[in-house]
């Protein structure tokens, strides 16, 4: 009976080291910090690391993936994150994470102003980890944007 106790209590670790590193990699985008996120990604080339970031290609490579990163994190002044429907399952070394992403962001000032306009955007996102030495690195990211509706019923019949 034992064993199955411990079994649990290694699967919860595993699932709160997830949560953690699934935490870090959006505070990272947060802080604008491309070293702290580029240490949450697999490293080398042995497994390569994918992304799509809503409205883009797939990008493949860590010299890919961590340049778009750079790039984004160059042309946004403020981002920040509110997880909601946050799942992790795992198998082996591998662990799912799905999300929705709540984003407020804002660009560069307008006018002299401290900050541009800000934009909220609702994403749904899929992060896979790995198991390393070293902990829990991401190995994929995949946002996709979630279609707001137009509050307007579209099964409505056409008035004659």
């Amino acid at each position: 009976m034992s064993g199955d106790r411990d079994e649990h209590a290694e699967a919860a670790a595993d699932i709160a080291a997830v949560e953690r590193a699934n935490t870090a990699f959006y505070e990272a985008m947060e802080r604008g910090d491309l070293e702290e996120l580029s240490a949450l990604w697999l490293p080398g080339e042995d497994l390569t690391v994918s992304c799509v970031h809503p409205g883009w290609p797939v990008l493949t490579g860590r010299g890919e993936v961590l340049r778009s990163y750079a790039l984004i994190m160059a042309n946004t002044e403020y981002i920040q994150f509110f997880l909601t429907d946050v799942g992790v399952s795992m198998t082996g070394d591998t662990a799912l994470v799905t999300c929705t992403e709540n984003i407020l962001s804002g660009g560069p000032a307008e006018d002299g102003g401290a900050l541009g306009p800000l934009v909220g955007q609702l994403v749904v996102a899929t992060n896979v980890f790995r198991r390393t030495s070293d902990g829990w690195k991401l190995w994929s990211h995949h946002g996709s944007p979630v279609l707001a509706g137009t509050g307007e019923e579209e099964d409505e019949e056409p008035s004659s």
